[in-house]
């Protein structure tokens, strides 16, 4: 049976599944959908003979511009459980049913599911097919990222297992002066600031300060925290926390080129990986790395958070369930040069506001 989300009652109960199951993601939370503002988003649970919850999709839709289709995007997935193929298929022919409705061309989605996961097989048995291509939308959730197993230890524990080059420089921020708090919303702005200075250094496109308030006053405090480290009084480094179920995620991270041989990364990063034991996690989520094996030997990003003696993950990547066959292949076109002159148009940019 299924069952939308319509009223508090409701959404406590799809809440309370998505966060206490393995597969359950911030993503797929109402609140971050809420926070989603441009999109229609439609939450239902497949629900057994006793209404105990089995199965859960989110779907956010956006229309595309200057055409009469939809796009549908499940961020990490439907929830169910490995095997489960029933609660699968009745999520997905519901999903169906929304796009006749809405007129969508396609339903994609990015499981939080390794390569090599036998779910894969239960996702493409119902009709998804694997769509990695170089191009694809900025909405989609990171296919590599770095994971950090918590595993019941406590502080003490994790710390001892990082890299004693890591557990050195932790240290030595604090011996420099790096002093870290819990910012407010009214921090934002000085966030804001050293992101654009490491979107410039990293050729990447800032986010607004309207989109952190936005997803400050959607998330904080519960599920949210903005980390912020200092030396004399001045923000030097900072970083966005996401709190969900038994995960933590870095969501978002920044630096200034100020001051850097004080390490204020590495206390940042070890503040949040307290926090996730704090609230007794599983897994602290570094987040994205890149995917190519050649340049991750060299790079210093992955090497950092090599570091704190985590490990990486592979996900599968992006699943398209097509729905439209002909609207898909030209819409895809379209979007995916247009998506490469806004990424070189934005971060040119960045880079002139720095100079």
């Amino acid at each position: 049976m299924i069952q939308y989300v319509t009223d508090a009652a409701s959404a406590e109960k799809y809440e309370t599944f998505v966060a206490s199951h393995p597969r359950g993601h911030f993503v797929k939370s109402l609140k971050w959908a809420g926070f989603k503002k441009p999109w229609k988003c439609d939450a239902f649970m497949s629900c057994d003979e006793n209404g105990e919850v089995r199965g859960s999709m989110l779907i956010m839709t956006s229309r595309i511009p200057k055409t009469k289709y939809t796009h549908m995007y499940c961020p990490r997935g439907p929830v169910t459980s490995d095997g489960d193929s029933a609660t699968l298929l009745e999520l997905l022919a519901e999903s169906r049913k929304l796009g006749e409705q809405y007129n969508a061309y396609e339903l994609s989605i990015d499981p939080d599911i390794l390569d090599d996961d036998p779910y894969l097989s239960e996702l493409t048995a119902a009709g998804f097919s694997v769509n990695n291509t170089k191009h694809r939308p900025e909405y989609l959730q990171a296919r590599y990222v770095f994971r950090l197993p918590i595993n019941g230890r406590n502080e003490e524990e994790v710390f001892a297992a990082f890299h004693s080059k890591t557990r050195y420089n932790v240290r030595l921020s604090v011996k420099k002066g790096v002093t870290s708090r819990i910012g407010t919303k009214e921090d934002l702005p000085a966030f804001v600031e050293i992101m654009k200075e490491t979107a410039a250094r990293d050729g990447f496109m800032a986010r607004s300060l309207k989109y952190f308030e936005d997803m400050y006053d959607a998330l904080a405090p519960d599920n949210l925290r903005l980390y912020l480290m200092e030396y004399e009084g001045e923000v030097i480094s900072g970083a966005i926390a996401i709190l969900y179920g038994d995960k933590v995620w870095y969501l978002y991270g920044a630096s200034s080129n100020r001051e850097r041989n004080r390490m204020p990364n590495y206390m940042m990063q070890w503040e949040m990986i307290k926090w996730t034991i704090e609230n007794g996690c599983n897994i602290y989520d570094f987040r994205g790395i890149t995917g190519d094996m050649e340049k991750t030997q060299l790079d210093g990003l992955i090497r950092f958070k090599a570091g704190f003696a985590g490990e990486r993950c592979d996900f599968v990547g992006k699943l398209d369930m097509i729905f439209k066959p002909r609207a898909a292949v030209i819409i895809e076109s379209v979007q995916s040069n247009y998506r490469a002159l806004v990424r070189k148009i934005g971060v040119m940019r960045e880079r002139l506001h720095t100079r």
